[in-house]
């Protein structure tokens, strides 16, 4: 039985004695397909003994030591990281416990920076009007995402926003082909207006996950956004927290375009949900203005923690290992497929859309007008209700709550019935 004094607040709530593959099972024995990867954090599937195993031995042989202090798992992380995964002008690494520590981590990287070159004028961290970064105060705050700042608000500090690229909804018509150049100009806008010599970064993610359900901004976007920030002497942070490590099909989500990051926040599947783990890479320009001028990134108590870092060595060794990046571009065209199919002529779906194996439906109450249901339809949690009814975890987010995201939790063994058995069942079944 679940305690009932868990969670802090009522919400749904299931006990799970057991995880393994894809399935998630209850106290009761129902098998329930973990759609969504918990909070899009699985990646390499759960139960999997050599993880368990290096996390076993990490623990007893160096149960904790302080963060800049080297382990062998720490040395080997680093390793992985730079063999594999980094793009190779991010030198420099900052192990956290999860995505706000790092999040947070890069927001005081950049103000540091400036401050190391003279330039104390640089405060502001430049956000978007939909994006979710974190739940500390800082990341709640430089979040474009209200719901989460309930009963915060009146406390949170201040932080300049630009709309964020939402092509399905630009201003000059649903997929306008000059979309990215309106986007970019609306941010120029902004820095203009509150003084570019006042923002020290631009923080982002590549792909907007919770906060607008997979939102893939124009292509000409981010190339045009880097141009901008070197303008106007600002740091490019990518919030790759959600879609770092394979999510997207590749390495990070960034890598979608031709860009460079300044600052790289991840998390998640970092190390796939074993344990908790976050990272920061930055450039050798960002790290050494800090050394020069005799500055030090703090860390938290559990940063990088020796078992964690043991974790991530094996998860990012079976993605390589077993080629999941492959796998995800073909799992994730199959996905696709399956919810145009399923949802491109529902009265109630605007759109599918996504990269990889993060994908989105954007549920509305009216499709020509793009109008969303009212939030009294609380129409997003029962969808996701009905689909846990059958057996099926999947994430609800977007902005006012009208999208909502599947991700797949194992990128290795999906089978095809399996991804679309719910899904036909679904669309014939809900939101009546």
């Amino acid at each position: 039985m679940t305690h009932v004094n868990w969670p802090f607040t009522p919400g749904r709530n299931i006990e799970i004695d057991k995880a393994e593959g894809v399935y998630l099972y209850t106290s009761s024995g129902q098998a329930i397909i973990d759609a969504a990867g918990g909070a899009i954090v699985a990646n390499v599937g759960h139960g999997r003994q050599r993880v368990a195993d290096a996390v076993a031995t990490a623990t007893l042989e160096t149960s904790y030591v302080v963060p800049p202090w080297l382990t062998s798992s720490r040395r080997a992380v680093v390793e992985a990281l730079e063999r594999h995964w980094l793009p190779h002008d991010l030198t420099r690494i900052h192990m956290t416990s999860g995505g706000s520590e790092s999040v947070e981590a890069a927001m005081k990287m950049a103000l540091q920076y400036h401050a190391a070159q003279g330039d104390e004028r640089r405060t502001k961290i430049l956000s978007r009007s939909i994006s979710y970064h974190g739940t500390t105060l800082s990341t709640t705050a430089v979040s474009g995402h209200p719901a989460r700042k309930k009963g915060l608000a009146h406390g949170l500090a201040t932080y300049p926003t630009t709309p964020t690229p939402y092509p399905l909804r630009c201003p000059l018509g649903p997929h306008h082909p000059d979309a990215g150049d309106y986007y970019v100009q609306a941010m120029v806008d902004v820095i203009e207006r509150e003084g570019p010599e006042t923002i020290a970064a631009f923080l982002a993610e590549p792909i907007t996950g919770s906060s607008g359900g997979a939102i893939v901004p124009p292509d000409d976007y981010w190339p045009k956004v880097r141009s901008v920030c070197n303008e106007y002497g600002m740091l490019l942070i990518f919030d790759e927290v959600m879609t770092g490590f394979g999510r997207t099909g590749t390495p990070f989500g960034h890598q979608h375009w031709d860009v460079t990051a300044d600052i790289l926040v991840s998390g998640k599947g970092l190390a796939g949900g074993y344990a908790p783990l976050g990272g920061v890479f930055a450039t050798e320009a960002v790290g050494a203005a800090l050394d020069a001028a005799g500055m030090s990134v703090m860390f938290h108590t559990f940063g990088g923690h020796p078992a964690a870092c043991a974790a991530s060595v094996e998860v990012l060794n079976i993605m390589i290992e077993e080629r999941l990046l492959e796998r995800v571009t073909r799992m994730g065209e199959l996905l696709r497929a399956r919810l145009i199919d399923a949802f491109s002529n529902h009265p109630h779906v605007a759109e599918v859309r996504g990269r990889g194996l993060l994908q989105a439906i954007e549920i509305v109450e009216d499709r020509d007008q793009l109008a969303p249901f009212s939030a009294d339809a609380n129409i997003t949690n029962r969808i996701v209700g009905k689909a846990l009814k059958m057996a099926c975890s999947s994430m609800a987010g977007g902005p006012d709550r009208y999208g909502i995201s599947f991700v797949w939790a194992r990128l290795l063994s999906l089978k095809k019935n399996t991804s679309t058995r719910w899904l036909v069942c679904w669309r014939t079944r809900s939101m009546r």
